[in-house]
């Protein structure tokens, strides 16, 4: 083999495996039967989220993830093979991978990679149900909300019982138990 072109694979296998470390989440996919419209509207979607959709060689994906300690998806690795990395949610690029496969048949997921472990197909698309971050941190926003306001109307309640001038005393009793059961976690 010609020393140029081992260099060139070598290459791209520091490339793929450097992709991964800094993935959140990999799906990896057969796009057998796509049609060219069809994988074109799939990488506008990843695009479109933030999620790299690239095609590399099984041989030289195989080598990347057995350099990171995935043997377990050499043998995922036949046919054509693609990748989705997500480098900032670990749901999207799986979310996006199974409501494609859901309205085009031709796309099959093989597994895939969160955090660093193996996910099998089933996995994938468990993954794949879990909301977005930005949905999970805008539910967290309003349970903190709720639970704020209730706090609020809690103390303006204790306060309207205790008269006006309970109102210093109350605000530094809700304080102290505030500060008590942060000390408790």
């Amino acid at each position: 083999m010609n020393q140029n072109v081992l260099e060139q694979k070598k290459q791209v296998v520091s490339e793929i495996k450097e992709k991964l470390a800094k993935a959140q989440s990999v799906v990896l996919v057969d796009y057998r039967g796509l049609t060219v419209e069809n994988v074109t509207d799939l990488r506008n979607k990843y695009r479109e989220a933030g999620v790299e959709y690239k095609v590399y060689k099984n041989t030289l994906m195989r080598f990347a993830f057995n350099e990171l300690g995935m043997q377990e998806l050499d043998e995922h690795l036949n046919g054509p093979s693609a990748i989705a990395i997500s480098y900032d949610d670990v749901v999207i690029g799986a979310k996006i991978t199974n409501d494609f496969a859901k309205t085009n048949d031709k796309l099959k997921i093989k597994a895939g990679v969160a955090e660093g472990k193996v996910l099998d197909v089933d996995a994938i698309k468990a993954l794949a149900n879990i909301p977005s971050r930005e949905i999970l941190l805008g539910q967290l926003a309003g349970v903190l909300q709720a639970n704020i306001k209730n706090l609020a109307y809690m103390l303006s309640q204790i306060s309207e019982k205790n008269g006006s001038g309970a109102e210093e005393a109350t605000l530094e009793a809700a304080a102290e138990t505030v500060e008590s059961a942060g000390n408790e976690e």
